[in-house]
């Protein structure tokens, strides 16, 4: 029989027909088992969370309208974007990466992302809400359908039975794509959500949805990671995918979702509620939108500074908060993530 032993020097991110793609050792792409490895011992369940004060302040009269509107808002764009995110490497990328230990990582994100939508329903459940009204939102609220669609834009092609990534154009559309889902709805669409739950959770309140959201931030931070390594990494074998007007037409595309965040920021919070106004968030949004172009080597369009500076501690595992203290089961390996 001949030789099949994987050339870890032929692997490649994306269109290698000469490499077995099940075969995963020797490991090329190091950064890619690393995340897979942070994921796991990130690992939790909503259902270890106690909803028990969540449900009395909200059956009681001391949350005002607003402050239900923000809370009824991010479940509702959470609760389909998470799906969206799933689907989307299930469905559109997976097949496209002809990496085996990147492949991993990606079982082990989109597990993650059922978790996560396993976590909306589970405080929907929790406080009785309608679950028609929570996740038909985004066909129904203006600000969250606009965010969906433009990420559902970027599968639509990729989805195609023709789609043929030895193509130029589709590979630059396949790069879109990452860019779409990891830069922008969890880079950029998902932080603003962040801000407004948690800042509850700051006020000791609503802390069993605060601690499910500090455990959803700290996934997404290992998803944001992976991504820009996934991006950096293709970028890299791919030079001439990452041209001049393909540069400015990604900085175009990052300027408009900035839009739509800082317009879902309005519609989330007419009021300020919170020490939270909607000029802040255009403030945050931009400022986040700079450190995401910055990592994938575009050069920062706003200046602005972070009115949240508090956010930074959050995702910040190093700090003497441990996410995990509350659970009803300790798991080991949780303290030997380092940042």
């Amino acid at each position: 029989m001949k030789d099949q032993r994987v050339d870890v020097s032929k692997k490649r991110l994306i269109n290698c027909n000469q490499v077995d793609v099940n075969q995963l050792m020797p490991l090329k792409y190091k950064w890619a088992w690393e995340h897979y490895i942070n994921g796991c011992a990130n690992h939790w369940m909503p259902t270890e969370v106690p909803m028990g004060k969540d449900i009395e302040l909200w059956k009681s009269d001391l949350l005002s309208a607003d402050e239900r509107r923000v809370i009824m808002r991010n479940l509702g764009f959470f609760s389909t974007a998470e799906s969206l995110v799933g689907n989307n490497i299930v469905l559109a990328i997976f097949k496209h990466l002809t990496n085996p230990e990147v492949r991993q990582y990606l079982l082990r994100q989109a597990f993650e992302e059922a978790i996560h939508t396993h976590t909306f329903l589970y405080i929907v459940e929790s406080l009785n809400l309608d679950q028609g009204e929570v996740f038909n939102m985004y066909n129904e609220i203006n600000t969250i359908h606009e965010k969906d669609a433009f990420e559902m834009e970027l599968t639509s092609d990729i989805l195609k039975p023709d789609f043929d990534m030895s193509k130029q154009e589709n590979k630059q559309k396949f790069l879109e794509n990452l860019i779409g889902y990891y830069i922008i709805m969890e880079g950029i669409f998902f932080y603003s959500g962040f801000v407004m739950i948690l800042s509850f959770h700051r006020q000791n309140k609503m802390t069993g949805i605060g601690e499910q959201f500090q455990y959803i931030l700290r996934d997404e931070t290992i998803h944001l990671n992976f991504g820009i390594d996934l991006i950096n990494g293709i970028k890299e074998e791919n030079p001439e995918l990452w041209s001049t007007s393909f540069q400015e037409y990604i900085v175009e595309k990052i300027k408009a979702a900035v839009e739509l965040e800082i317009k879902y920021a309005h519609d989330c919070l007419p009021k300020g509620i919170l020490g939270l106004t909607a000029p802040m968030f255009r403030e945050y949004v931009q400022y986040i939108a700079d450190r995401r172009l910055e990592r994938i080597g575009l050069k920062a369009l706003y200046r602005s500074k972070n009115p949240f500076p508090w956010m930074s501690e959050t995702i910040d595992l190093g700090k003497e908060k441990n996410f995990f203290e509350t659970r009803v089961t300790e798991y080991q390996s949780s303290a030997a993530l380092t940042w």
